[in-house]
């Protein structure tokens, strides 16, 4: 498997594996790619074999606290690595930045993607989102 940053000919198999993975729910998801776009775009990382984009993650940055965010791995490829690599290089760029700590936010209900990450050394923290939506997608 590739790794490479976000490609405009990756839109619609990315849109896909979100949607496949119930990522998502609230945002257009062609306009959330765009302005993903303006912001540290080699950030947003691909996943690909044999031409087809399977696996994706983003990554942000604020000066403190990293987020690994959108982190979605085909079905047919879960299991074998590409998660894991995704995870391994989204935490070397942070590094690489100073970053002091990595957050992910996991829907409460998708204790699988909680336990990878638990093994990852990832923990749950004893903290409440809270969020405004500031565009209607």
């Amino acid at each position: 498997m590739t790794l490479r940053p976000d490609q405009t000919a990756d839109e619609a198999a990315v849109i896909g594996l979100w949607r496949e993975s119930g990522m998502m729910r609230w945002s257009d998801p062609r306009k959330d790619m765009a302005r993903k776009m303006t912001v540290n775009p080699e950030w947003f990382l691909v996943g690909e074999t044999d031409g087809r984009a399977g696996a994706t993650c983003r990554i942000g940055y604020e000066g403190h606290r990293g987020w690994i965010n959108l982190l979605a791995v085909a079905p047919t490829w879960q299991g074998g690595g590409p998660g894991r690599a995704r995870m391994v290089k989204a935490e070397r760029i942070l590094r690489a930045e100073g970053c002091a700590k990595i957050n992910r936010q996991v829907r409460a209900t998708n204790p699988p993607v909680i336990a990878f990450d638990e093994k990852l050394g990832f923990g749950t923290e004893d903290f409440v989102n809270v969020g405004q939506r500031r565009v209607d997608d």
